[in-house]
């Protein structure tokens, strides 16, 4: 299938002497200058038609300008590029390969024809599209005959009547292929990843807090349909979000995995103390230059002795030197 075709990047060796040193186009500019829709380029770079680059300062993706003249000179442009990325709906598809609209809807819910993008109508109803290439493809394999012109196997069937619908799964399957292949980080690779994943199941897997915050910056925003909250949105939030256990199963793992590769290639950034330690674990009483095992621990210094008497030591009345000398002198005068 041509949803499989991988993107490669441009490198600067690829870029013609004309057209080196000159500023890339925005992807908007680049679809006007190819004769595009939007939605047809983003379809293009998706198949790996229209190769791109990251910005060199972020914020998405360029496309060089040897890469537009590339395309240009390409034999049958712009009709053959149009051509590749044409999309039909379930009536010019079932014309396409010469069905009932009934047959072509229960092969694509069998998961024999895949869509490849969808939106919703005024009705809200899902219309699934499909690449045309891919339609005539199938149509002409003398494999697929029997699904075309004779009643559908019993074991088909019986999935059908149980409900079986696996065209939103893949077209889930084929997007996160799509933007896999644009990956240029493995944090981005994680949140491709995540985005098919509902927030408990991210949380349940991804338990470090700083680490789901810096995975959500890489998560791509799902396909806009209707208002923030509106029915419209639930509804593109159920398509666009892994449904069946199996399903989330395999993307559980496949996000472990993605976190852990991107862990090791570089962690999740965490926010800085507000008064780091310059010597962490160190002993505040260690002097400079000692080990923290010959620390000491010094003895409260003893109390200074004060020369000043104090109250209970004073001389008792008798003990007086100067009355005793006094006593003495009268004895003498009596005796002579």
């Amino acid at each position: 299938m041509s949803g499989n075709t991988a993107t490669h990047e441009v490198t600067p060796t690829a870029r013609t002497a004309a057209t080196r040193g000159r500023a890339p186009f925005s992807q908007s500019r680049a679809a006007r200058e190819l004769g595009l829709k939007r939605s047809e380029f983003d379809l293009a770079v998706h198949l790996g038609h229209i190769r791109t680059r990251p910005a060199e300062a972020g914020g998405g993706r360029h496309v060089d300008r040897a890469e537009v003249e590339r395309l240009r000179g390409q034999e049958g442009f712009p009709e053959m590029l149009r051509q590749r990325v044409a999309t039909v709906g379930t009536r010019e598809g079932s014309a396409i390969m010469e069905v009932a609209a009934a047959r072509f809807t229960r092969l694509a819910r069998l998961g024999l024809l895949v869509p490849v993008t969808f939106h919703l109508n005024r009705y809200r109803a899902v219309v699934w599209r499909y690449l045309a290439d891919e339609l005539v493809e199938f149509a002409a394999d003398a494999k697929n005959a029997p699904l075309l012109n004779r009643p559908l196997p019993e074991t088909l069937r019986s999935q059908l009547d149980t409900g079986l619908d696996l065209r939103p799964r893949n077209w889930r399957g084929r997007h996160l292929g799509f933007l896999l292949r644009q990956a240029a980080d493995p944090w981005e690779g994680a949140g491709v990843v995540a985005s098919l994943l509902d927030p408990v199941q991210i949380s349940e897997i991804v338990t470090d807090p700083y680490e789901r915050s810096h995975l959500s910056r890489f998560r791509p925003p799902p396909p806009v349909h209707g208002a923030p909250g509106s029915p419209a949105a639930h509804l593109t939030e159920r398509i666009t979000t892994a449904q069946e256990p199996d399903e989330i199963d395999l993307l559980r793992r496949d996000l472990a995995r993605a976190v852990r590769e991107a862990r090791a290639h570089r962690p999740a950034p965490r926010p800085a103390s507000r008064h780091p330690d310059p010597h962490p674990g160190q002993d505040p009483h260690r002097q400079p230059g000692a080990h923290p095992h010959s620390v000491r621990h010094r003895r409260p210094p003893a109390p200074r002795h004060c020369d000043r008497p104090r109250p209970s030591e004073n001389p008792r009345p008798s003990e007086n030197p100067r009355r005793s000398h006094g006593l003495l002198s009268r004895l003498l005068r009596r005796a002579t």
